[in-house]
């Protein structure tokens, strides 16, 4: 039998035509000797029914009820049979072929299956297995339609960006998988060479120097769906292997390359969803995110934007207040509009809030509540009338609203700040179900100082072109892509001038010869007459996992590493013999011989 249809396509258009579905048996059932089977396949599926009664040739019975027994769940099969209505009342609404079943005249077996080891059919995700049961057995996982729908998803917006880049002249342009190791941030996985022994190759964690030598090249318009590795530790939204959709253009500015991500963004959206994307996005400068929100990708689906106080409450005789900002500290507060649910936050609540502030690491949290005759609390009486005006004009106070305050270090007030407007979204149910926001943060600095050395490293990578003068509070020619406060992607204009570019390595504490060791061979490039260009990388397992709402990238992979970046199914990484180890000429290490440092790298 050769198969004539899928399991998700046939309907009451099907009536009375013969038939062969090929797929996997998921449940069966016996009524009285009536025996029902749901087939599934990767489109869908269908039910089959056998009835003794149709079959009156007791052979042909015998043969096909010997076919049936073996018919075990998620076995592999073929059934030949003609469509037919279901019994009235018997039909499924919520299943494409729910108005039809095959009733089955021929069956054979293609692949028998052992029982599997949990529930391959439709059920709740709370009913789901461990996930590191389904990790064990991803192949079976995947089964599942709804692992089925995020695949499809995933196809469909890696075939509308090509679709869209396609018609704007970019081209698709694969860089190596094996290359040199650069210091880019994140450690790098290394693949020891055979035939050169002691050297290795890197795999990359991005693209960068080989999109940049593409515009040297002449390309003008690059993209790639770039599989990259960095060898860093696991997260809900990171794993060691990653696919980003890169791009790159030749003679663009910032709005060029902006433009040119909204437009393919649009046509993603309309493409899956059918529904105009409003454009341009929300654009926020990196300073008034982190003052105002305490982090670089904020999510403005929802208010409660931090107000930094001090100046106003710098003469008030607050103890807590001016011991913070004698010490050059930060005090910010949030303002929980009554819209918003002030008024479900009682002082019950307050102290909760209170001993998970604390929990962040700070010393606490105050704060005020606007009544009809002005602020109240424990420490209004530490504010004259004219504070408490500048504080309710600053916050954009009203009556109902309640106003929280932290005080510490500037860094850590933000950082907390931001934390607590989270909470405080999910805790009030903040945030729309389905809303989705988009958000550029511009204008990021160029330098960082490292906390332990204080010596300067790079805040996105070394080949960001500066904004003003070279200094080390210059910013970027930067621009990073936020989606509900997940940070889906991070671009900017490049440094086309070799000479700039040492300047900046230079800073960043490389010496000549080190320069010449690392980065030569793109410094010679960029000495060849380099185009101004400049470019962006989106990570597309966040962009598809948050369109899909889900919590974890691991949920749009089709073969994720775990939580502790080991792969349940195939047991890697492993360690390898030692054959293959003397045929690439490494030693294995003795402990005894390994001094601290080594010991610490190893760990």
């Amino acid at each position: 039998m050769k198969r004539t249809h899928t399991c998700g396509e046939i309907g009451a258009g099907d009536l009375g035509r013969e038939v062969c579905l090929q797929g996997w048996v998921r449940f069966s059932r016996d009524h009285g000797g009536i025996l029902f089977f749901d087939l599934a396949d990767a489109y869908g599926t269908t039910q089959l029914v056998y009835d003794p009664e149709d079959l009156p040739d007791n052979a042909a019975r015998k043969a096909l009820e010997e076919a049936l027994d073996g018919f075990t769940r998620e076995s592999v099969v073929s059934v030949g049979g003609s469509v037919r209505e279901r019994v009235p009342g018997t039909e499924d609404p919520r299943n494409p072929t729910g108005e039809v079943e095959v009733l089955i005249k021929e069956a054979e077996m293609l692949s028998p299956s052992r029982s599997p080891p949990f529930e391959i059919g439709e059920q709740k995700e709370h009913l789901l297995p461990a996930e590191e049961t389904r990790l064990r057995y991803r192949y079976l996982d995947l089964r599942r339609s709804e692992m089925m729908r995020v695949l499809r998803f995933r196809h469909r917006l890696l075939a509308l960006a090509r679709e869209h880049l396609d018609d704007r002249s970019f081209l698709e342009v694969e860089t190596p998988l094996l290359t040199r190791s650069t210091p880019e941030g994140a450690r790098d996985f290394l693949v020891p060479s055979r035939v050169h022994p002691g050297s290795f190759y890197a795999l990359p964690q991005s693209p960068q120097l080989f999109k940049q030598m593409l515009m040297v090249a002449g390309v003008d318009r690059y993209y790639q769906m770039a599989r990259c590795f960095r060898d860093e530790d696991s997260r809900a939204d990171r794993q060691p292997e990653f696919t980003q959709l890169d791009l790159e253009m030749c003679f663009a500015d910032r709005e060029d390359v902006i433009g040119t991500v909204e437009s393919l963004i649009a046509h993603i959206w309309r493409g899956l969803h059918g529904e105009e994307l409003s454009t341009p996005f929300l654009r926020l400068g990196y300073e008034e995110a982190m003052s105002r929100y305490g982090t670089d990708s904020p999510d403005l689906r929802f208010g409660l934007p931090m107000t930094e106080v001090g100046p106003i409450v710098a003469d008030a005789p607050y103890e807590i207040f001016q011991r913070v900002l004698a010490k050059g500290g930060a005090i910010a507060g949030l303002n929980v509009k009554r819209e918003d649910g002030a008024d479900s936050v009682g002082r019950n609540e307050i102290d909760r809030l209170i001993s998970w502030v604390k929990r962040q690491g700070m010393g606490g949290m105050t704060w005020m509540k606007v009544s009809p005759s002005g602020l109240e609390s424990n420490i209004v009486k530490y504010f004259t009338p004219e504070v408490q005006s500048g504080l309710m004009e600053a916050m954009d106070a009203e009556e109902g609203d309640l106003l929280l305050f932290l005080a510490g270090p500037r860094e850590k007030v933000l950082e907390t700040g931001g934390l607590l407007r989270e909470k405080l979204a999910a805790d009030l149910g903040l945030i729309e179900e389905g809303r989705q926001q988009f958000l550029w943060v511009v204008d990021c600095p160029l330098f960082e100082k490292d906390p332990v050395s204080g010596r300067l490293t790079a805040f996105h990578h070394p080949f960001v072109r500066p904004a003003g003068e070279l200094s080390p509070e210059v910013r970027g020619e930067s621009y990073d892509l936020c989606l509900n406060g997940v940070e889906l992607g991070s671009g900017s204009l490049r440094n086309h001038d070799p000479a700039l570019q040492r300047r900046i390595l230079s800073m960043l504490g490389l010496s000549e010869e080190r320069m010449e060791q690392e980065f030569g061979f793109f410094l010679e490039a960029l000495g060849y007459g380099a185009p101004p260009h400049g470019g962006i990388a989106l990570g597309v397992d966040r962009m598809v996992s948050i369109m899909l709402g889900k919590e974890s990238i691991r949920e749009v992979i089709a073969f994720p590493k775990n939580k502790r970046m080991h792969s349940p199914m195939d047991g890697s990484p492993t360690p390898v013999d030692d054959d293959k180890l003397s045929e690439l000429q490494l030693m294995s290490l003795a402990i005894d011989d390994l001094d601290l440092d080594d010991l610490e790298d190893l760990q």
